[in-house]
């Protein structure tokens, strides 16, 4: 993994720029002079002015100023832009901390599911992505030369169970189920504790045949091994989802939790109450749209029980990344349309995420004087058509990534690669 130094520059005062200027009175260079004559008055390398911060680390929900100097934020807080050398305007914008993406599969080049990370994720917002089991065992060494070694964002994974990994949806990996070897994931694990923070198996019929039992036992006594969290993919799986639960352990996820495929987490317009005891004892439950995991209607009628994902991500992959997925914000974006707060989405992709993937110590998840300068501002676009994985559509306000700034520099964004506006 590579390490980036935190650094604090002291400069002398120097002129200030305006990037995209405010409506002040006075003019840009009188802004000038009035900064430079008082040194005592340290200037920021940028600031984002004008925003509403929302950071639900720190219960922050308020219009102020972010300033960011070298590779820190410096200051959150009111009237931050006369001290700025740069100043980019977010009014009307929303200020969240540098998006976390909690289910991803960016193995590019070896596995036919792998987006490219830079392009799927660090360009759209995200800024720490953790691979959801698309690399095995015997796979990783390729994972982390090739994905985590080359790329900008921070990318951590779940490791598959199967040393096959999920080179390809057509094979399911664990239909031999000698491919799950605990020795070799177990070593890998040890190896690389900086990457590897949980293990992935998942269990539809078509990837484990009638054998999801005892393959699921297996991983369990795997994961505890290891003292990492399991995480399950649930949907066409053989068994009801509350036989399934009656395994997991507290910190264990349950990807998919809206799907509209057989045995999920409702019975008509309510929430198993065994889906619901699972969480009280700490199981967590992860939306993870894909190709084919998210269904309108079960998550309507789920957000309307008040049942909220504990992780919202976006299963980004190959197959999806140029729709009906898109990208992380779009997902979140139609979790806000059905009724989902959006504070409360923002914190199940920053927060939440950071906090399940040990990323927190790290400074990943959350907007702090002296933390990592990670930030996306959203802007609200016009209303657009926006699926879902089984081909139903709503029509409502976008969230984009106007402004990414990732370890203290503006990161060039891609367009959405959705339709036309309505």
């Amino acid at each position: 993994m590579r390490r980036r130094r935190a650094i604090t520059r002291a400069r002398a005062p120097r002129q200030a720029t305006c990037i995209d200027p405010l409506p002040v009175r006075h003019g840009t260079c009188e802004l000038c002079e009035a900064l430079v004559s008082d040194p005592s008055e340290s200037m920021f390398d940028l600031v984002l002015t004008g925003g509403t911060v929302v950071d639900p680390a720190s219960g922050t929900n308020t219009r102020c100023d972010v300033a960011i100097s070298g590779t820190q934020i410096s200051a959150i807080g009111p009237d931050l832009a006369m001290r700025g050398v740069q100043i980019l305007d977010c009014t009307g914008s929303t200020v969240v901390p540098g998006l976390v993406e909690g289910h991803s599969h960016i193995f590019q080049h070896v596995s036919k599911v792998g987006a490219p990370a830079d392009e799927a994720h660090l360009r759209r917002g995200v800024v720490a992505v953790a691979d959801a089991g698309t690399a095995g065992a015997s796979t990783f060494s390729a994972f982390r030369k090739l994905v985590v070694e080359r790329n900008d964002l921070r990318i951590v994974n779940f490791l598959n169970v199967s040393v096959l990994g999920l080179i390809d949806f057509r094979f399911g990996e664990l239909m031999n189920p000698d491919t799950l070897v605990v020795e070799d994931a177990l070593a890998t694990a040890a190896e690389n504790p900086d990457v590897v923070r949980g293990f992935k198996i998942r269990l539809s019929e078509d990837v484990v045949g009638p054998n999801w039992e005892a393959l699921l036992k297996k991983s369990i006594v795997l994961a505890e091994q290891a003292r990492l969290p399991l995480m399950v993919h649930i949907g066409e799986t053989e068994a009801p989802l509350p036989v399934v639960l009656d395994y997991l352990r507290a910190g264990d996820i349950v990807a998919h939790c809206y799907t509209g495929k057989p045995h999920g987490i409702l019975d008509g317009d309510r929430v198993l109450p065994e889906v619901i005891a699972a969480r009280e004892r700490g199981v967590l439950f992860d939306s993870a749209h894909g190709k084919s995991n998210l269904s309108f209607e079960v998550a309507r009628r789920a957000i309307s029980a008040g049942f909220l994902p504990d992780i919202l991500s976006s299963d980004t992959s190959a197959r999806n990344w140029r729709g009906p997925v898109f990208d992380l914000l779009t997902s979140i974006s139609k979790l806000v349309a059905l009724g989902a707060p959006l504070e409360e989405c923002i914190r199940r992709a920053t927060t939440a995420p950071a906090a399940l993937l040990g990323l927190d110590t790290e400074g990943y998840g959350r907007l702090e004087v002296g933390g990592r300068a990670d930030v996306t501002v959203l802007t609200e676009t016009s209303e657009v058509e926006l699926p879902d994985a089984a081909g139903n559509s709503i029509v409502a306000p976008r969230l984009e990534p106007t402004i990414v700034i990732h370890n203290g520099a503006r990161v060039q964004t891609v367009p959405w690669r959705g339709g036309a506006s309505t």
